[in-house]
């Protein structure tokens, strides 16, 4: 592999795994309240937020960090009060004092926001308008607004001064940020011949910088296994005793415990998703690391599944029903064959066994048991792989499943893009009208 299409995948790799605090959906929508709040220039009196079904539905029932509180509003009051847009999708990592006083604000002012869902055919949307109203009934506003990407700003005015416009082809199903860096990631085809290719073989220094991600993700972790969100991976680790497997799941699904209860560590997300970072992440050191494998194995292992799993990711979109652990532990089952000493083929084997089996999961937003749905892939990723290092693989005539391999990723992104967005409807009604 030439070096320029080296630097093309790193520089991918290093544009989609990146750390952020809290659920990213939330976090982004807090993000584009900072920005209207410090291009208003002072505190709002009014916030409207208008979001995507997908955003909107992520955003619902996950733990904000160090506040003990779920949902928007408390997020929403972090950004007015204390949020610096300069901090991305670390913008909700805050002290204990200003924490507190982002709760005093929205004791005094919680009916000053308003939030609704926006129909639109782009699936990661966020508008925030902001009102502030002088003495002498002068009205000045901003309007921010996020899309396609959680930090991809794409318009900006203050009352009518337009400061940024990229909406130009907004609501294309290609997932450009106007950027042209963008463009050009947009352009590098992949493929899972690539992917692996640049696995096992690219240059160790290009790969150290995935270190940091297992330093993060495994902090969450340990967070994790001191009880959080729905205890799941300090459940598990109690009943492992011993076995390498369980112990695994264990310690990967407390990560996303502590992360969906509002952990205040950072995490390495990918893909614009915490949990699909530590999905990527976790399984892979602990397992190349338990059962033995070289460093070096263990960090090649580690490109594979992050990397895997943005490709098969861009295939499915940045938000979608299809849950994201779906792709994240497809990346783990290639990565895991491989510490396992198996070939390409037999990689091809396991992530057609996992097509084959994970495929309908849905995402129905982010919150605690987001942990179980993580187990669940986990297992399936280490069956599929020790059925694919046997040479046992599920038939071309079976399911989502070709012959080609690459066919096979893209069935399962056709039905993640196309095929699953009447259910996303069906899911965000019924998460709205509970008990009704």
């Amino acid at each position: 592999m030439d070096k320029e299409l080296r630097e093309q995948i790193k520089d991918i790799m290093q544009h989609e795994v990146v750390p952020a605090t809290g659920c990213t959906e939330p976090g982004a929508v807090a993000l584009c309240v900072a920005k209207a709040v410090e291009t208003l220039g002072r505190e709002p009196e009014r916030i409207s937020l208008r979001l995507s079904k997908n955003v909107f539905k992520n955003a619902m029932g996950v733990g904000i960090p160090g506040t003990g509180m779920i949902g928007l509003p408390i997020a929403v009051a972090m950004a007015v009060v204390h949020g610096d847009p300069k901090r991305g999708l670390e913008v909700l990592t805050m002290p204990e004092g200003q924490v507190e006083d982002a709760k005093r604000w929205l004791a005094n002012h919680g009916d000053s926001i308003d939030i609704g869902v926006k129909e639109t055919s782009d699936k990661l949307y966020i508008e925030c308008n902001c009102v502030f109203r002088k003495l002498d009934s002068e009205v000045h506003s901003v309007v921010a607004v996020i899309a396609k990407r959680h930090t991809n700003f794409v318009f900006l005015k203050r009352d009518e001064e337009v400061l940024l416009d990229h909406k130009q082809g907004l609501f294309q199903e290609q997932d450009n940020d106007d950027d042209p860096k963008q463009d050009n990631r947009q352009r590098l085809e992949l493929s899972a011949r690539t992917v692996y290719d640049y696995a096992t073989t690219a240059p160790l220094e290009e790969l150290e910088w995935l270190r940091e991600t297992v330093e993060y993700n495994n902090a969450a972790s340990e967070c994790g296994l001191e009880g959080m969100g729905l205890h799941t991976g300090q459940i598990l680790m109690e009943q492992a005793r011993g076995d390498m497997v369980h112990t695994v799941v264990a310690r990967t699904v407390a990560a996303s415990d502590a992360r969906m209860d509002g952990c205040t560590k950072p995490v390495y997300s990918n893909s614009g998703s915490g949990n699909q970072g530590i999905c990527c992440t976790l399984p892979v050191y602990y397992y190349g690391s338990l059962r033995g494998n070289s460093d070096e194995e263990v960090l090649r292992a580690l490109t594979m599944s992050h990397l895997m799993s943005i490709y098969i990711k861009r295939g499915i979109g940045r938000l979608s029903a299809l849950c994201g652990i779906v792709n994240a532990t497809m990346g783990v089952s290639a990565a895991l064959t491989y510490l396992e000493g198996g070939t390409f083929e037999q990689t091809g084997y396991a992530l057609k066994n996992m097509i084959n089996t994970i495929a309908g999961m849905v995402c129905d937003g982010a919150k605690p048991s987001c942990a179980l749905k993580m187990s669940v892939g986990l297992y399936s990723a280490f069956v599929c792989s020790e059925l694919a290092v046997h040479g046992r693989v599920v038939d071309s005539t079976d399911g989502l499943s070709e012959a080609d391999l690459d066919c096979s990723i893209r069935n399962l992104g056709r039905l993640g893009k196309e095929g699953m967005n009447q259910t996303d409807d069906c899911i965000l009604d019924i998460m709205t009208h509970k008990g009704n």
